[in-house]
């Protein structure tokens, strides 16, 4: 029997038992293979992968490779940028507007300022010529009337003397110095007072008239306070009316001031 022949199996590129042997060199023969030599890196290394960083950690410390010739050195480590509060902005100016022009100053008929709680002085300067007006006038009427007067007649003339006599000066106090409290109280001092001289005054003139003119130098030698004594009286119910003619001139002036005053402040 004959035997089969051998069959070589069929060629497969991709067999590396069936690629061909790469010649062999000769020992002896030729140029010796070249060493394979390391690669050189050109350019700047790559930092190692640095861990996360946390706040309130330091900076790790890693070491610097050898600077190869040729190579540029590493770029130092970068500071940790920490969280924190940033900058501070600037505060906001106001905007500018234009500055707005005063408004100018005006004056009422009478003299006094548009606005504002008028004038005291001036109105307690016309407040005591009012009172010395009122009480002379009131002195000329007891002078002229005190032979036909009774005790309860001067009383009640006393009484409507002061209260005029307040009603007068709380008036024009009001209407110049307007609600000004030192114009009020200057009213309610003024009124008492005039009230007060209208009646001591008729005194020596009543004693002149019934003497002699040289009777007032007389009574101012011997008793100048005789008039005061008159008017406080020889009794308790003289006395009392006398003080209650200085209340009644102190209220009225008070009052009518008042009234007057915030009238006219607000209108």
């Amino acid at each position: 029997m004959s035997q089969p022949q051998f069959q070589p199996p069929p060629h497969n590129p991709y067999n590396p038992y069936l690629q061909p042997a790469p010649p062999q060199q000769q020992p002896g023969f030729g140029q010796p293979p070249v060493p394979q030599q390391q690669p050189i890196p050109t350019g700047v290394p790559t930092a190692p992968a640095q861990p996360p960083s946390y706040p309130g950690t330091p900076p790790p410390v890693h070491a610097q490779p050898p600077v190869q010739a040729g190579a540029m050195p590493p770029a130092p480590p970068q500071p940790l940028a920490f969280p924190g509060p940033g900058p501070m902005p600037a505060p906001a100016q106001p905007p500018m507007y234009p500055p707005h022009p005063a408004p100018a100053y005006q004056v009422s008929p009478m003299g006094q300022p548009a606005s504002g709680d008028g004038q005291p002085v001036g109105a307690v300067l016309l407040g005591l010529l009012a009172s010395v007006i009122v009480s002379l006038l009131y002195t000329g009427l007891i002078l002229a009337v005190y032979k036909d007067l009774s005790s309860t007649s001067a009383y009640v003339l006393y009484i409507a003397h002061a209260f005029i006599n307040g009603a007068v000066v709380g008036a024009l106090a009001g209407q110049v110095g307007r609600s000004s409290g030192g114009a009020r109280v200057g009213a309610a001092i003024i009124a008492p007072v005039g009230a007060f001289f209208g009646y001591t005054n008729a005194i020596p003139l009543i004693i002149a008239d019934g003497r002699t003119p040289s009777a007032i130098q007389f009574m101012l030698e011997s008793d100048p306070l005789l008039p005061a004594k008159a008017w406080w009286g020889s009794s308790a119910g003289s006395t009392v009316v006398s003080l209650i003619g200085l209340v009644v001139a102190a209220v009225a002036a008070w009052s009518i001031a008042y009234a007057i005053g915030n009238r006219n402040h607000q209108a």
